[in-house]
């Protein structure tokens, strides 16, 4: 799975990325994943650490460097950004904490 983080070390706080809209990379994403269905290549945390090839030897990278991963910015206008409670966990479970652009086919877990 990713996992982002942004505070300091030792510090427990960070963001699950549950998934992606494939934009470019496609064919690889298919070959990784062995599907051409395209909004199963990253829907999902699985899913997406799979497509991406993330394993364990990128953990630590800094995602704001030059690398083998990094984060990038918006190629087009986002859509509305929605919350909904997160998923798969049993404490705090009314808290608004999962963001994700409405419509998108390419969200995983409940849109409710």
């Amino acid at each position: 799975m990713l996992n982002v983080s942004a505070e300091e070390p030792e510090v427990g706080a960070g963001v699950l990325l549950r998934a992606i809209e494939p934009l470019q990379g496609i064919d690889t994403m298919k070959q990784l994943r062995e599907t051409d269905k395209l909004t199963d290549l990253a829907r999902g945390p699985g899913r997406l650490a799979a497509a991406l090839e993330i394993d364990r030897q990128l953990d630590g990278v800094d995602l704001c460097a030059n690398g083998p991963l990094w984060l990038g910015t918006a190629v087009r206008e986002t859509g509305h950004i929605n919350t909904s409670v997160r998923i798969g966990i049993t404490r705090e479970i009314d808290r608004p904490l999962r963001f994700y652009e409405a419509g998108s086919p390419f969200v995983s877990g409940p849109r409710k």
